[in-house]
C-alpha cells in the first residue's frame, strides 16, 4: 500500500500553514488523546446515577476495549514493520515533531487505533456523544500525518482497526458485565458502591 504523494500533499500544506496552526496541531496530536480519557471518566461518573446495570457496564467498558484495540494495533505493528515516512520518503519535508526512533514502527498508527476505539466504545455507552467522538477521532487521525509521523493509510487503518474492535468487544463482553456490575451492586460494599453506583433496589 503506497499512500507516500497523499502524505506530501498533506505535509506539504501543513508546511504552509501559519505557525499557530501547526503549533495547535502538534499539541493536539501530542495530548489529544488525554480528552477521551477525561471523557471515560465522565461517562463512568453519569453512569453510576442510571438504574440500568448495562448502562454501567458499557461505561465500564469503553476504556478496557480501547486499551484491548492499543495491544492489536502494537501486535500488528510488531509483525509489519513499516518504517516511518518522515525517513522514508524522499523529498518529504522535515516532520513537525520529532520522528520517533527507528523500531518504532508507523503502521497502523496507535494514535488513531486507539482513537478510533474510544470514539465508538463511548458513543455506544452515551449515544449522542458520538457527535464529538467522532470528529475528535478523525482529528487525531488526520493531525498524525499534518505532523509528519504517518502516512495516511496507517491512520486509516488504525481508524478502522480500533473502531471495529471497540464495537465487536463491547459486543462481545455487555452481557457479562453487565451481570457482574449488577451482581457488585447487590453487594452493598463501600467500594461497589464507589465503583458502580448504588443499588436502586436497596
Amino acid at each position: 500500500m503506497d499512500s507516500s504523494g497523499l502524505y506530501l500533499d498533506v505535509t506539504d500544506f501543513a508546511h504552509s500553514t501559519p505557525a499557530w496552526v501547526q503549533s495547535a496541531f502538534e499539541f493536539w496530536t501530542e495530548y489529544g488523546l488525554l480528552v477521551f480519557g477525561a471523557l471515560f471518566i465522565a461517562v463512568w461518573w453519569r453512569a453510576r446515577g442510571a438504574r440500568d446495570p448495562r448502562t454501567v457496564a458499557l461505561a465500564v467498558l469503553a476504556p478496557f476495549v480501547t486499551a484491548l484495540a492499543y495491544v492489536a494495533s502494537e501486535l500488528v505493528k510488531s509483525s509489519v514493520d513499516e518504517e516511518r515516512p518522515c525517513r522514508a520518503v524522499a523529498g518529504a519535508a522535515a516532520s513537525l515533531i520529532k520522528c520517533p526512533a527507528t523500531g518504532d514502527w508507523s503502521f497502523p498508527s496507535n494514535h488513531a487505533t486507539i482513537a478510533g476505539a474510544a470514539a465508538v466504545a463511548l458513543a455506544i455507552a452515551a449515544r449522542k456523544l458520538v457527535l464529538l467522538t467522532l470528529p475528535l477521532a478523525l482529528l487525531m487521525a488526520y493531525s498524525r500525518v499534518f505532523v509528519g509521523v504517518h502516512y495516511p493509510h496507517d491512520v486509516a487503518m488504525g481508524l478502522l482497526l480500533g473502531a471495529s474492535l471497540a464495537a465487536l468487544a463491547v459486543l462481545a463482553l455487555a452481557g457479562p458485565a453487565t451481570r457482574v456490575v449488577a451482581a457488585v451492586r447487590t453487594s452493598g460494599g463501600r467500594a461497589a458502591v464507589l465503583i458502580t453506583g448504588a443499588d436502586p433496589a436497596r
